[in-house]
């Protein structure tokens, strides 16, 4: 018997991501995210954060590509990505992903992008931010024997 439920049919990476998305966003009450989207913005991937010490923040900026929304309270700085980046990878501490954009009520937005979508790109954050923590890339790490 191959694929779900005996059909005979196997489950695509694209259906499998929806599913978990879809399964991530009923459990959350529907909400597109808990902060606030700017103006004008849409989120047509859905919306994480990957939350970061404050004093990152200035670290990691000249070494983005593009910058999409960041919040912050004071402490942390939460940058905005598209739904399941944290897909295949682990973010280096003293990171934090947030699934939904869970952000506290007292984060405010400290930067808008030009354009209609609120998302650093991953990848490039991700890389920014093993730069500035000194941790080596996953990718980058020896395999175990």
């Amino acid at each position: 018997m191959n694929g779900a439920s005996g059909t005979g049919h196997s489950l695509g990476l694209d259906t499998l991501i929806r599913l978990k998305r879809d399964r991530r966003s009923s459990s959350a009450g529907g909400a597109a995210g808990s902060f606030l989207m700017p103006e004008g913005m849409t989120a047509p991937l859905g919306c994480d954060a990957v939350a970061v010490p404050a004093r990152f923040g200035p670290l990691v900026v000249p070494r983005l590509p593009r910058v999409g929304c960041v919040y912050a309270d004071g402490t942390r700085w939460w940058w905005i990505v598209p739904a399941d980046s944290d897909d295949a990878l682990t973010w280096p501490a003293p990171a934090h992903y947030g699934p939904g954009a869970p952000l506290p009520g007292t984060a405010r937005l400290i930067h808008r992008p030009d354009g209609t979508v609120p998302y650093t790109p991953p990848i490039p954050l991700y890389l920014a931010l093993c730069r500035v923590t000194g941790t080596t890339p996953e990718w980058s790490r020896p395999l175990s024997a």
